[in-house]
């Protein structure tokens, strides 16, 4: 059964589709929360919260959007609420990538390093552009996807995009010429 007569079922009440919904979108929901909080704990509870409004909310999708987007929509809205009521700094502590199939530890080490240093300058970004980031290199949106999910024009994705890279390029290269990085 595709996603739209999964929804459709769901929001008609049947039970089963519900589930099965939920658990498609689960993965997703926790991959962009863990993105946005930096930490299992907090991703885990954006991820229960995105999927009890989603529940309570089915009713109130149109198919005006994507669902991924709606689902989106709803996951960011619950992790920058979360974020204006801690005020507290993003962590990446325990972030754990799994690296693909290298055979020299060292490069292993320094790949993941790198992958820390990139992902600690992504949770410096401002809010707006650590959003389009996260959406558009973690999970690979489009352009217009990310502009439907933030719900802000095309070309603000494009600037966003454009200054989170030359931003983190540009602390990067600080870091990298033994300057300081924060």
């Amino acid at each position: 059964m595709n996603q739209q007569k999964i929804i459709q079922s769901a929001k008609a009440g049947n039970r089963e589709a519900l589930i099965q919904l939920l658990k498609q979108i689960e993965g997703s929901i926790y991959t962009t929360a863990f993105y946005f909080m930096g930490n299992e704990h907090d991703a885990k509870d954006v991820t229960q919260e995105a999927l009890l409004k989603v529940y309570t909310k089915l009713d109130t999708f149109q198919e005006k959007a994507t669902f991924r987007t709606w689902v989106q929509r709803i996951t960011t809205n619950i992790c920058i609420d979360k974020f204006r009521r801690n005020k507290t700094d993003v962590s990446i502590e325990g972030l754990e990538m799994v690296l693909t199939d290298y055979s020299n530890i060292e490069e292993e080490v320094v790949n993941k390093e790198m992958m820390e240093e990139l992902m600690e300058q992504i949770s410096l970004l401002p809010e707006k552009i650590k959003s389009v980031m996260i959406f558009r290199y973690i999970h690979e949106f489009s352009y217009q996807e990310i502009a439907n999910t933030l719900d802000i024009p095309i070309n603000t994705v494009k600037s966003y995009l454009f200054r989170g890279r030359d931003q983190i390029q540009r602390k990067m290269k600080i870091a990298g010429q033994g300057g300081v990085h924060r």
